[in-house]
């Protein structure tokens, strides 16, 4: 049974039973998944963009496109327009596979793991969440790898507020800590 299906047959009913909803359209459900980097290092090598987004494609399935800076920061060296980082946004299969991997795999391979944060949450259902390194996930080699790098998950939902969103979550198997 591939995440998907897992997802429709097994965590909707159980999502629709558990906020006691009469009508399966108003159960909330995950729109997309963006995935993002920014490397500070890349103003001076743009180099280093370009194997993160390397090692980015090989973990999202889809090549990420070059985020560039807003506007000009003069304390840390940044001009509008420079690449910065890189960024995707994983919709419908590509999103099942890489929730399915990052839940599942990648998570609990990362030090000192505890579950993550129930305070991710932005007020509207939507959840982000840190990642310090990428070596976390089976994908990427660490002999060859230049240098590590961070990211943020955010985990674009329909619910209506964050009650629903985490109900939602810990039904695919998301493990939030107790505080």
């Amino acid at each position: 049974m591939t995440f998907e299906e897992f997802y429709k047959k097994k965590c909707l009913p159980a999502v629709m039973k558990e906020l006691a909803f009469k009508n399966v359209m108003r159960v909330p459900q995950i729109s997309k998944v963006v995935v993002s980097t920014s490397i500070k290092e890349a103003t001076q090598d743009v180099k280093i963009l370009d194997r993160a987004s390397q090692e980015m494609a090989l973990l999202t399935g889809q090549k990420p496109i070059t985020t560039r800076a807003k506007k000009s920061i003069a304390n840390f060296k940044l001009r509008k327009g420079v690449p910065i980082g890189c960024q995707v946004t994983l919709r419908k299969r590509s999103m099942y596979e890489f929730l399915n991997r990052f839940i599942n795999m990648a998570l609990p391979r990362m030090r000192d793991f505890r579950g993550v944060s129930p305070k991710g949450f932005d007020g509207r259902g939507n959840y982000s969440i840190g990642i310090t390194e990428q070596i976390i996930f089976p994908e990427i080699e660490y002999d060859k790898i230049e240098r590590i790098w961070g990211m943020n998950v955010t985990i674009v939902t329909t619910a209506r507020n964050d009650s629903e969103a985490k109900v939602l979550l810990r039904h695919l198997g998301m493990p939030f800590r107790e505080n």
